[in-house]
């Protein structure tokens, strides 16, 4: 029997997202302004039970405006890569049609997360071309919950700094854990790769 391979692989937001981001600003001024508009993307994501509890968006640095919101879609979507930060480099890239954040003749651009970046979404942070990162809850809070945040290296903004990537970590971090809490809480899914994986402690 032949079996015929697929041609592409599609993924969407789902529907409640368009809503959401015709509530907010467009223009988030400060960190706190844009890593709120994160983190209440991931409390909906789990209330409306369309991913897991991290939400992520791409901002111009200078002027504060959105370019992309992801927000996790592993289980969803069943593809394993579709972390939160990975969906948002996704969709900033191909609406400037540029795999560059950081070309030239684009404004600086930023990477803003309710969570500090796994092992896949640091090395996607360093080719994604932005400039500055920006979190809310640690590498830990995600462990401690049972996500395997993958063989990171303790030292990683160091790591990212060393690219000239900015990085400024806890900023509303109470808010991103109650929402990783919650998540816990309400029965969400551990969805590491492997049933009864443990998070490892970073290198």
């Amino acid at each position: 029997m032949k079996v015929k391979m697929p041609a592409e692989v599609c993924f969407s937001l789902p529907d409640w997202v368009e809503d959401y981001l015709a509530s907010c600003k467009k223009i988030a001024r400060t960190d706190e302004e844009r890593m709120s508009l994160v983190i209440q993307a991931a409390r909906r994501n789990i209330l409306e039970k369309s991913g897991g509890p991290f939400a992520a968006a791409v901002f111009e640095s200078h002027s504060g405006r959105l370019v992309a919101l992801g927000v996790n879609r592993v289980i969803p979507e069943n593809l394993s890569m579709l972390h939160a930060e990975i969906v948002a480099f996704s969709l900033a890239q191909h609406r400037l049609g540029n795999y560059d954040l950081g070309a030239k003749d684009l404004p600086g651009h930023e990477l803003v997360t309710s969570t500090e970046p796994c092992a896949m979404c640091l090395g996607a942070t360093c080719w994604s071309g932005v400039s500055r990162v920006v979190t809310a809850s640690s590498d830990q809070d995600a462990r401690s919950m049972g996500f395997d945040e993958g063989p990171k290296p303790g030292n990683w903004q160091k790591e990212l700094e060393q690219r000239g990537i900015e990085v400024r970590t806890g900023v509303l971090r109470d808010e991103a854990l109650a929402v990783l809490k919650a998540y816990r809480q309400a029965g969400g899914v551990i969805y590491n790769s492997r049933d009864g994986l443990r998070a490892h402690k970073p290198l």
